[in-house]
This record gives structure tokens, sequence and C-alpha cells, in this order.
């Protein structure tokens, strides 16, 4: 008698199709109210044509290529380490992107901001490919938020605006001004310092029309990009530069790199380890205020990484929604079971509320220029909306992880690559402890937190919980001792702000959102609390096709 087993020949395998060709805007309701609701209505219909394209199985299956094979450092014949080599499948996504501006389509030619709605249609694109492939939007985040800093030195930025807002992905190593576009870099952070830049001890010597720039970074993002913002202390005091990869005469500049860093996620990017010897650099603002030059840019990375955040919480939602709609357990759809329906819908209730906040602060930014509301808004809510948004995604994946069971757990289903990237963005450009102190600094402008505080009770009118919300706010912030509590009160602000946003779009669900996160009624977990309409909000997130 024979001990093989005979294989598997046939018969219903109870497995979903595989997850692709989806219009990643129009499968999305919710997206396509916050478009109309924060004025780019008009471009529903483009923003439609690039969710499909974006949609694709194809590029689906690239973004696990980039992040498998991941970058690697190559040394010279001299030694000499400039270069990092990445697949062609991250060329490809960063062909994509650069395409369609995602790295300067908020800036006009000559650098100036490009009017309303330009933040609110690139926020709905970027939020689309956030869902497919997240390292490459690194390089592609800091080239479009290097341009607010540039402006601290117009000269430069006339020189480099031509470059930064083509459409043509270039990734040969040449100077900057022998390529038909271009992107920027940024590094803060060294090895004594950290989040404290101004410890840093990288030197800037003046000799004559530029710098030579001697130190490190410990942490330097998207190493092939052809220039840098650093930030080094010169005699003046901390200060920005520009550091181009070649120097004027052709020459390679002095940027060794010294490792590529070994990252949980995030793989597709690669984040070096990097030394300078004598780098040629131009100064960007006043010697000693590099800290108020780089600000402008890391306000515009942290919308981006608030974004990027709620685009991986929506595409870890989607493919929960996608197993649980095809798989049968106890002869029932595994969606249709009670408490897989109470769960998913709460994902899908966080999910929408992030998207839209992120939208919100978008449209803020797109008005911020001519409106003081506005502008107070984003000051405020930038750092708010980045903690609440990047430090809820990393619970949030791995929970829609565990709606697929052990199929989440198998690269197949992408969701380990999901789960290992949505840690990323709470980290960087200011952990969540950074963040709740950028936001109790705005606060101690009574009057701009009062005008904010009284902005979202307008909008909330009438939703459960919100004059609670609103007053209990108002007494933390003037408690002395505030501090140990801040991220209590960042989280609460948050939540106030996304109700807001889901009122002012018209969300069915706003008001059950409000009842279930302004009260003290909410479970610790997804799925810890009735809905009672879970139904109606997963037919809202993601209508069966």
């Amino acid at each position: 008698m024979s001990d093989i087993v005979p294989a598997f020949t046939g018969g219903p395998d109870n497995q979903p199709p595989p997850y692709g060709d989806v219009d990643l805007f129009g499968s999305d309701p919710a997206l396509v109210a916050a478009v109309r609701a924060f004025g780019a209505g008009a471009a529903i219909e483009e923003l439609s044509a690039f969710g499909r394209r974006w949609g694709r199985a194809e590029l689906f299956a690239a973004a696990e290529t980039a992040n498998d094979r991941a970058p690697q450092l190559l040394t010279g014949a001299d030694g000499r380490r400039d270069m990092v080599a990445f697949d062609d499948s991250y060329h490809r996504f960063m062909s994509e992107s650069i395409a369609a501006g995602l790295q300067a389509s908020t800036w006009t030619g000559t650098g100036a901001r490009a009017p309303a709605p330009a933040e609110v249609l690139r926020a709905a694109r970027f939020m689309m490919v956030a869902q497919v492939e997240n390292g490459h939007m690194c390089p592609i985040t800091m080239t479009r938020a290097a341009v607010a800093a540039l402006h601290a030195q117009p000269d430069l930025l006339a020189q480099v605006m031509p470059k930064i807002a083509s459409r043509c992905y270039d990734p040969r190593f040449l100077p900057w001004w022998e390529k038909d576009g271009m992107t920027l870099g940024m590094g803060m952070t060294e090895r004594q310092g950290g989040t404290d830049v101004r410890t840093n001890t990288s030197r800037a010597v003046r000799d004559g029309d530029h710098y030579r720039i001697t130190g490190h970074k410990w942490f330097m993002s998207a190493p092939m990009c052809d220039a840098f913002l650093v930030l080094a202390q010169a005699e003046g005091g901390l200060t920005c530069f520009f550091m181009p990869r070649f120097r004027p005469d052709g020459t390679v500049n002095g940027l060794l790199f010294q490792k590529l860093k070994d990252k949980l996620g995030n793989r597709s990017n690669a984040s070096s380890e990097v030394e300078f010897a004598d780098a040629y650099a131009l100064r960007v603002g006043e010697e000693g205020r590099g800290i108020r030059t780089i600000l402008s840019m890391v306000q515009l990375t942290r919308l981006d990484c608030a974004i990027s955040s709620a685009g991986l919480m929506r595409a870890a939602l989607a493919r929960a929604l996608h197993h649980t709609r095809h798989r049968i357990v106890f002869q029932k759809h595994l969606a249709e079971q009670p408490m897989m329906t109470t769960v998913l819908a709460d994902l899908a209730l966080t999910s929408e509320a992030a998207m839209t906040l992120a939208m919100r602060l978008a449209r803020a930014f797109d008005h911020a220029a001519s409106d003081e509301t506005e502008a107070a808004y984003a000051r405020l809510m930038t750092p708010a909306v980045k903690y609440w948004i990047c430090k809820t995604a990393p619970g949030f994946v791995y929970e829609a992880m565990e709606c697929l069971g052990g199929n989440g757990y198998v690269a197949d289903s992408a969701m380990p690559r999901l789960y290992r990237e949505a840690p990323v963005n709470a980290i960087w450009e200011g952990s969540g402890n950074v963040m709740a102190l950028d936001v109790l600094r705005v606060l101690r402008d009574g009057e701009q937190a009062r005008a904010v505080l009284d902005a979202l009770r307008a909008e909330a009118t009438g939703l459960p919980g919100v004059d609670a919300a609103c007053d209990g706010l108002l007494r933390m912030v003037r408690d002395p001792a505030l501090e140990r509590r801040a991220r209590d009160m960042v989280e609460r602000l948050a939540v106030l702000a996304a109700a807001a946003a889901m009122r002012r779009t018209g969300s069915p669900l706003a008001a059950a959102f409000a009842a279930s996160r302004l009260g003290d009624t909410r479970g610790a977990l997804f799925g810890a609390i009735d809905l009672g309409s879970a139904a109606d909000v997963l037919a809202r997130a993601m209508p069966d096709r």
C-alpha cells in the first residue's frame, strides 16, 4: 500500500481572485466626495483616469519587485562609493510619478505657489500612488518640498526650478544642469543629535562664492538625488545649504556613502549614511537661520506623510474587503459574518476619516496664503494630523491583515509589505513626541488656537460629542501641566478635526464617526464597538464591482 498522498487535482479552492485592475478613485466614494468638497470637482474624470492607470495589476506586481530587489551601493575601482543602483521597477515608478507632476505640480514654473486646488489635486493623486508603492515617494516628496526652502535663495531657485518642474525623469548620473529633470533630497540627522539638529557638528567654511562642508549625516534618504538640502554649522550658526552631486567643474562632489540602511520596510528606497569631504555647497538663506529655512520644507513633507499613511490604510482596507467578500467561512461569505462585519466597518470608518482629514489639510495649504484662518489651521493641524494618521496606520494595517487570516501573512497578499511600510511615516519628519511638542508650540498662541477650535466647532455643529470635545480641549490648553498630557490632547484634536472634515464633505458617516470616537465608550481595539449601520459603512467603503 502506497504512502504517497495524491496531488490536489481540482475542486473549489475558496480563494479570492487576485486584487488588481481597479479604479483607485472611482472605487472610493469618500475620496470622490472629498475632492468635490475641497474644490477639485472639475478634475473628477482626470482623477478617475489616474486611478485606473495606477490600479493596474502590473503596477501592483512591479511594487513587489521594487521592494524585493533592494537598492545596492556600488564601489568604484578607486574605492569611492558614489552611486546606488536601483531595479528597473523603481525607475518605472519614478517615471510615472514625475510624468504626473507629483514632484512639482503645486508650484508654477517660476517656483510660485500654484493656485488652488493644486494641493487637493496632488493629494488625491498622491494618496492613490501610496496604495501601490511607497518607497519611491520619498524623493518625490522631498523634491516638491525643497522648493519651499529654496524660496530663501531666489537666485538659486530660478536656476533649478525648470529642472524640478520637468515632467521627465532622468536617472543618469550627471551634473543636474546637464539633465532633463532633477530630484532633491534632504540631510539633517546626525549621529550625535538625531532630532536635536542644533547639536549638528558638520562644519561649513566659506570659500569665495560657495562653502566647503566636512562632516556626516547619519540618515539621508534617496542618495541618488541630484542635490540635497543639508544643515551644517557656519560661522553665523546652523545654516541650510544646497549640496549638488557634482561640482561646477563637472567633477563628482565629496559625498561619500558609507552604507545603505537595512530598514524594516520602505525597501525600494535607499537610505544612507554619508560623509562629506570638503563637499561643495551653496548657502540657502542667511547664516544661522537654517532651521527656519528647512522648516518650510518640513511642513510639506509632514503633509505627505499623512497622505501616504492614509493611502496605506486604504490599500489595506481594500484588500481586506476584497478577500472577505470572496472567502466563504461556515457557509457564508466572511464579510457577512457579524463580527467580521463589525471589524471591517470599524476599519472603513477610520480609513475614511483619515483620508478626509488629510484632504482637508491639503485644502488648508491651498488657501493659507490668502486666508488667515486656513493658515492657522495648516500650522496647528499639520503636526496633529501627521501624529494621528501616521500612528494609527500600523495597528490598522495589522487588523486588516488579520482579516485575511494566514493568507494575509504571506507575501502574495501584499499585506506583509504594507505592514512593514506602515510605521515609517510616524517616525520620519518628526516622531510622535516631536509632533505633540510642535502642536504645543502653536497652542501657546492662545488666540490662534481659539480661532481654529472655533472653526472646528462651527464645521462640526450638531455632531455627537463635538461641544464637549471642544470645551475639553480648551480646558486642556489652559492646563499648566499640559506637556504630560500632550499626546492625549493631540489625538483628541485630530479626531475632532476628522469629524469636522467628514461633515464638510457631506459624509453620511460623520455622525457615526463622531459618536464612536469623541465619546469615552470606544474599545481599545478595532471591532470593539457596535456601529449599528455596519452594512452601510461597507457599501460606501468599496462598492461591489
